[in-house]
């Protein structure tokens, strides 16, 4: 008999309701209405309750999203149990499409980074050739994979560049008790097909690079110095250990060079090191100023 787990979730209105084992083919679905729900004969049942704005079913969960009409406290206990019973009857959770073209196996590995709250999961194919910081779910238009991965509690940030994504957590867990997951669902998401990032978001960032491009041209030639330093010698190395280095802006009056962080530098502890020590040392060496400062303006 199968029986359920019921999860309270970051946002109050969407509670999970776990499984033992997994429920899907590698797949994560979401329904906003009973037509959507075709190919879930467990959600379009759902959907029968008033209260259901939302259905998500991924790896060993069921997600609901309710309307402000109810409490969870009020109706949780009875929608677990017409879960479980539809189940336990022989009811179909997913139905399988046997004509879906197979996918193409991925490796995802995991590798650590300077800062101990962000790990690497580097992904055997190319997945953007535009970085893209992720701070909150409410950030993620652009990538639905990166929406999927914030519905994790214990996901607190997300970096996507080139063939790899990193993942900040909260300190409520342990990265031995969920890289398996995180792994997991990043492998199994991008061989079914998912949406890393929107090509229309990678068409908008293009263009703001030939503005970029443009403003180049109008900065000093020290700030110009400056950046092409940065990405030759710099940013392959903070993108080896999960993160990036963008110019924000250099002060000619109190020889102040700003800098973002993002990904795993982003409130890496050796982040303060690594710029004073590291770029800043470099910056004074190669343009011969001992005056340089650097800053992080999100430090």
């Amino acid at each position: 008999m199968i029986k359920l787990t019921i999860k309270e979730t970051q946002n109050p209105t969407i509670l999970k309701f776990e499984f033992q084992d997994f429920i899907t083919q590698n797949e994560s679905f979401e329904f906003k209405n009973i037509d959507e729900a075709k190919s879930s004969p467990l959600a379009q049942k759902l959907f029968y309750l008033p209260f259901v704005k939302t259905i998500y079913i991924s790896g060993n969960f069921i997600a609901i999203e309710k309307y402000s009409i109810v409490e969870w406290e009020d109706v949780k206990d009875a929608v677990a149990e017409q879960i479980e019973k539809f189940v336990n009857d022989g009811g179909t959770i997913i139905t399988i499409d046997e004509n879906k073209t197979k996918k193409q196996p991925i490796t995802v590995y995991g590798e650590t980074t300077p800062n101990p709250a962000a790990l690497k999961f580097v992904v055997s194919k190319m997945l953007t050739k535009n970085a893209i910081e992720f701070k909150n779910i409410d950030q993620t238009g652009a990538s639905p994979l990166a929406k999927e991965l914030f519905k994790f509690p214990y996901v607190k940030e997300i970096f996507i560049d080139e063939n790899y994504i990193s993942v900040t957590k909260y300190e409520i867990n342990d990265w031995q008790e969920i890289t398996l997951e995180i792994r997991s669902f990043i492998k199994q998401y991008i061989e079914n097909g998912g949406t890393v990032l929107d090509e229309n978001f990678i068409e908008t960032v293009t263009a703001e690079e030939t503005i970029k491009a443009k403003e180049f041209d109008n900065l000093d030639v020290t700030s110009q110095q400056i950046i092409n330093i940065l990405e030759e010698y710099v940013k392959p190395a903070v993108q080896a250990d999960g993160g990036n280095i963008a110019f924000d802006s250099y002060n000619e009056n109190d020889k102040t060079v700003k800098v973002i962080l993002q990904g795993a530098c982003s409130g890496c502890p050796s982040s303060t090191f690594t710029l004073k020590s590291g770029i800043e040392n470099m910056l004074k060496s190669m343009l011969n100023d001992e005056n340089i400062k650097v800053e992080a303006v999100n430090a």
